[in-house]
This record gives structure tokens, C-alpha cells and sequence, in this order.
């Protein structure tokens, strides 16, 4: 899930201009701490599925961008985890304490 998400995260930044994201922007978004984000992109990297490079403006920022074996297994992993969410939630608004959250969940998705 974690390398889903982190895959996901950083396929979705790279549409339009200014879509960069700093390491601590990347931990922020998936939940992690920069170490294990860190660590999580190294693992990546070695696969295959990430490349990292140096920010052309400032020297000391790092960028990842997704390769395309990496936007491959996004694309392909893309259905089993929507359907497993669409489960998950499924289940979750069957229970009152959890009804409103996930109606407010639905609602952001279905307008961003």
C-alpha cells in the first residue's frame, strides 16, 4: 500500500507546470516520516520505478519522478486499489459512527 500510495502520489504531480515535489512534501503526502519516505524511494529506485535528480534551481533539493515502468504498475495497480477502497468504504458507511466520514470522503471525490 505504502509504494502504491508513494507511486501514486508522484505519477499525479507531473501534469502541469511547477508539479515538483520536495522530499518532505512527499513524506507529508503519504503519511511518513522523510526517513522511511526516504528509505521508501531508495527501495523505488533500486526497482526500477523511480529517478531521483537534483532540483535545476536550487542545488539541495532532490526531486523523484516515476519511470515509466513505474507509471506501467501505477496504471495496472490503479483498478485493484480503487476497487478495494470502493470495498472498504463500502463496508465502513454501514456503520453510523463512520457514515458521515465517509459520505464526506465521497463527496471530495467526486469533485476533485
Amino acid at each position: 500500500v505504502r509504494e502504491y500510495s508513494l507511486l501514486d502520489v508522484l505519477s499525479r504531480q507531473h501534469d502541469g507546470e511547477g508539479g515538483h515535489l520536495q522530499m518532505k512534501q512527499v513524506a507529508d503526502a503519504v503519511v511518513l516520516s522523510q526517513s522511511a519516505t526516504t528509505r521508501l524511494v531508495t527501495r523505488l529506485e533500486d526497482r526500477g520505478l523511480l529517478v531521483r535528480y537534483l532540483c535545476p534551481t536550487d542545488r539541495r533539493g532532490i526531486y523523484t519522478n516515476v519511470s515509466e515502468e513505474g507509471l506501467e504498475l501505477v496504471a495496472r495497480a490503479r483498478p485493484t486499489n480503487d476497487a478495494a477502497l470502493r470495498e472498504a468504504l463500502d463496508e465502513a458507511v454501514k456503520l453510523p459512527e463512520l457514515a458521515p466520514l465517509v459520505r464526506t470522503v465521497e463527496a471530495r471525490g467526486t469533485s476533485a
